[in-house]
């Protein structure tokens, strides 16, 4: 958990300030997850903070909803371009891919559970 918010602390995700009266607030929540290696053998355990969304009503707190994913038919042709081309592919992960989206409105978050900031309590 530490690690999680120390990445949302160094890209600047979020500025703490008091709850605003006249706008919904969103609570949070830790997921867990269990990182394996190919033996299914633990190697990691990841924590990723999460905004409650299903706590939104349509129309007034979302227009819509996306999830940038890759298709499988692009993922198809990436392949074979690499392949007629003989170029290597690596794979990575990335830690904060999450974090990089700029929002066009101020959305507005409770702390995460057990979170404690003494310059901003609320």
């Amino acid at each position: 958990m530490q690690e999680e918010l120390a990445e949302v602390d160094k890209n600047e995700v979020w500025t703490l300030i008091p709850p605003p009266h006249n706008h919904p607030i969103f609570g949070t929540r830790w997921v867990f997850r269990n990182k394996l290696d190919d033996a299914r053998v633990i190697i990691r355990n990841k924590a990723r903070l999460v905004a409650k969304g299903f706590t939104q009503i349509e129309g007034l707190d979302y227009e819509e909803t996306f999830t940038p994913v890759a298709r499988l038919e692009a993922i198809r042709i990436f392949l074979a371009y690499v392949a007629h081309k003989s170029f290597m592919v690596y794979q990575m992960g990335v830690k904060s891919d999450f974090l990089n989206g700029e929002l066009d409105t101020e959305e507005y978050l409770q702390h995460p559970p057990d979170f404690f900031n003494r310059s901003h309590p609320n």
